[in-house]
């Protein structure tokens, strides 16, 4: 008897919004990568976690360690979309430059 081994994709998948998610949940892939990187193990991230899979933990440690510059970059990015979000929601861009050239003729 063989062992058949075959390639299992990463169970990682964008929402509409492009965030990853991992396993079908709603925990991130930024959530998983900052708790590993506090050092954290996959037994602690699933415990943490009870929505995840360990083998899912396992998959997307691996594949954070594989890919750890594009993941960076991914994840740079999302902070990034996040924090603007974040300002545009206190801070109403829209008539922004109306409002200042009100303010500088009065």
């Amino acid at each position: 008897m063989s062992l058949m081994v075959s390639p299992e994709p990463v169970p990682l998948e964008a929402d509409r919004d492009g965030i990853m998610r991992v396993g079908g949940t709603r925990v991130t892939l930024d959530t998983v990568v900052a708790v590993f990187n506090e050092g954290a193990t996959a037994e602690e991230i699933a415990q943490q976690y009870p929505f995840l899979r360990l083998a899912d933990v396992y998959a997307v440690i691996g594949y954070y360690l594989r890919h750890q510059s594009e993941v960076d970059v991914y994840l740079k990015q999302h902070l990034a979309s996040e924090i603007r979000a974040t300002n545009e929601a206190w801070f109403d861009p829209a008539g922004v430059r109306d409002r200042l050239l009100a303010r500088r003729s009065k």
